[in-house]
């Protein structure tokens, strides 16, 4: 809102005009830029260093009833634009003459309508006069008041390709809530110094308020995130309030959450802290892909289990681990128990792929590799019998019954990548197709590094599975930290992120009142992006985690790297929950384009502190503040340097406490 200057204007012409008077700088001298070229009809352009492009805008209708805070909204917090808005009461004895006029008028037409047997309009007709009685009454006994309003906006672009684009946005945005704004045509000067802060309105497209409606147009809001029960996430810096978030509550459209920051913005402190608040306040099961090595102290406060994934350890992860899923029924709506084989032949198609293209991503693997994977691992199910049909999971035996969920029947040995090499070169022997040739003897060359039998030096998935995901641990953490940075850790990513949803996610049953609330975390996400297959997994297990009332929760450093990618939009537009923690300037704009951040929001987010930043949830907005306890901290501190103060502050104390 622009406050009036006119009385600092009056009184720049009233001063002396001694030298020292005459050269003083005013509002207008500091605020002036270089220049202005009006020539345009439609916008402006400001010549100040870069050319700046600028449109003036005016409300040209709005709708019949004015809810707070909603009116506005969308103008004030779009980004790079100016608002004005000039109010004007209108005098006791000017309204009743003008509402006495429009009651007359309503009657007069309402007659017509009668006369007509239009009797619709007969009927909106006297509405429009009861209220407008209504209004007169109210405003005769004191009890209201009209007013006039001219809304203005400038909106601001450093070209005129973008400058028609947010026009044409903004646009879209007001008419959500049946407001109609149109640019100043042929006016765009007068409408630029309407929206400059000297109370001086050259526009005059004024529309009618009461004092209730009125009051509508005042940007002093606070927007509140915040659920009814919860946890404490922290603190909405502008209220003071308490946050509380329940992250599988019923109102979002889905559980998933986003969070983004810059190296040292405090993601690891706030996931932690989510986490271990959800799990003891909540009942949340949690479940993270560490790729750093920074919650293995997370699942031992929390009584968790930690599992090391490297080519030292004796533990592994069998990727062709195939698992029932309880479903219900689309027609009887009962809950059954199912397999579904293509799915997970899909999965393990795509993992296979990533491992066949390597760290340098080779141009050789196309469909043809494509289509060998996949019928080498059909082949490799096949031979051990096993099918979309449940039992064909489980070994026979006949001399034993078995509960309808099949708990304690003896599953049948998994393939392996070591096994499926072999049929690869079964395949390649029997092949006598030329076109496939060239592929069998590439996928023989590069995949042999990951079979045990030859020793190969990522041979860490092969063989059957060592470890099996537990239901009722408040916290699991695979840890890939200690394997190769740059594809062997990407590649485990994905891998683990296909087995976790066989061993994880498939087992909550899909209906609400009986699914257990579980979270994924997948730290450090941007080392999935340049491996499509990985990105393509982590989109589908995006949409689908709902469904198993699963929240899946991406932290990474660089929202470019998101943006860049259409390939991965999914995963944000699949997260109903965005945090954005403090960014560096090199990325601010992106975030600031996709979410129409504000200049005031993207401009905290380059200068917060750390553990602040911006929470979405849906529609609503906070900045939000997160403070751990100092038990808390124990445990979530990801900083080398204050963890080393917090260890030695726990040694004196213990020595203390001898003493």
């Amino acid at each position: 809102m622009k406050l009036g200057l006119k009385k600092e204007t009056e009184n720049i012409e009233k001063r002396p005009t001694g030298m020292l008077e005459k050269n003083r700088k005013g509002i207008k001298d500091l605020i002036a830029p270089a220049g202005v070229d009006a020539s345009n009809i439609n916008h402006l352009e400001i010549v100040s260093g870069r050319t700046r492009y600028a449109r003036s805008m005016v409300v040209s209708t709005i709708p019949r009833m004015c809810t707070f805070p909603e009116f506005l909204r969308s103008m004030y917090t779009f980004g790079d634009l100016n608002t004005s808005v000039f109010i004007s009461p209108v005098s006791e004895s000017t309204s009743q003459t003008d509402l006495n006029r429009t009651i007359n008028e309503l009657e007069s037409e309402r007659i017509v309508a009668i006369d007509r047997g239009d009797i619709n309009r007969e009927r909106i007709l006297a509405q429009k006069r009861l209220e407008a009685e209504e209004l007169r009454d109210q405003i005769a006994s004191g009890f209201n008041k009209l007013f006039e309003a001219s809304i203005i906006c400038t909106l601001f672009a450093y070209s005129l390709e973008e400058l028609d684009k947010d026009t044409e946005l903004l646009s879209s945005e007001m008419s959500k809530t049946l407001i109609g704004i149109k640019p100043a045509w042929a006016i765009q000067e007068d409408a630029f110094k309407s929206n400059l802060p000297f109370n001086d309105n050259k526009i005059n497209k004024s529309h009618a308020f009461d004092r209730s409606s009125m009051a509508t147009v005042f940007p002093f809001f606070s927007s509140e995130v915040g659920h009814d029960h919860g946890i404490p996430l922290g603190f909405n810096k502008q209220t003071g309030v308490p946050i509380l978030f329940d992250n599988f509550n019923p109102s979002l459209t889905n559980y998933n959450m986003v969070i983004f920051g810059k190296s040292g913005a405090g993601k690891g402190v706030t996931i932690k802290t989510l986490t271990a608040r959800s799990s003891v306040l909540m009942g949340i099961e949690s479940l993270a892909l560490d790729a750093e090595g920074e919650y293995g102290v997370v699942a031992d406060a929390l009584g968790g289990i930690n599992v090391t994934i490297s080519p030292n350890s004796n533990t592994i992860i069998n990727l062709f681990d195939l698992e029932s899923e309880i479903i219900k029924d689309e027609i009887t709506g009962r809950e059954k128990v199912a397999l579904n084989l293509e799915n997970k032949v899909e999965d393990v198609t795509q993992a296979l792929l990533t491992m066949a293209r390597g760290s340098t991503r080779s141009e050789e693997v196309n469909e043809l590799t494509k289509q060998i994977i996949a019928e080498a691992i059909y082949q490799e199910y096949a031979a051990r019998g096993i099918t979309n049909d449940i039992n064909s999971l489980y070994v026979e035996d006949k001399g034993k019954t078995f509960s309808k969920d099949y708990l304690g029947r003896p599953k049948k040995e998994m393939p392996t990548i070591g096994s499926w090499y072999k049929r690869i070169q079964e395949n390649a022997k029997k092949n006598e197709n030329p076109d496939y040739r060239f592929h069998y003897s590439y996928l023989i060359k590069v995949m042999k590094q990951y079979v045990r039998e030859y020793n190969g030096q990522m041979a860490y998935f092969d063989g059957q599975s060592t470890f099996e995901l537990l239901d009722g641990v408040p916290f699991i953490n695979l840890d890939i930290s200690q394997l190769e940075e740059r594809f062997a850790r990407p590649l485990a990513q994905q891998i683990l992120l296909s087995w976790i949803w066989e061993k994880y996610v498939k087992k909550n049953s899909e209906d609400k009142e009986k699914a257990k609330q579980k979270r994924v975390l997948i730290d450090e996400a941007w080392m999935l992006l340049p491996y499509p297959e990985a990105v393509d997994f982590l989109n589908t297990m995006a949409r689908r985690a709902r469904k198993r009332n699963v929240s899946l929760a991406v932290m990474s450093q660089k929202f470019q790297d998101f943006y860049e990618k259409p390939e991965v939009q999914a995963v944000l537009t699949s997260s109903d929950t965005k945090l954005f923690l403090a960014q560096d300037k090199s990325e601010i704009q992106y975030i600031k384009e996709v979410f129409k951040l504000s200049e005031g929001e993207a401009a905290f987010l380059t200068t917060c502190n750390r553990g602040e930043g911006l929470l979405k949830v849906g529609a609503d907005t906070a900045i939000l503040a997160i403070r751990p306890t100092k038990k808390e901290f124990e445990f979530v501190e990801t900083n080398v340097n204050e963890m080393r103060k917090i260890r030695e502050s726990k040694k004196r104390s213990k020595i203390e406490g001898k003493n």
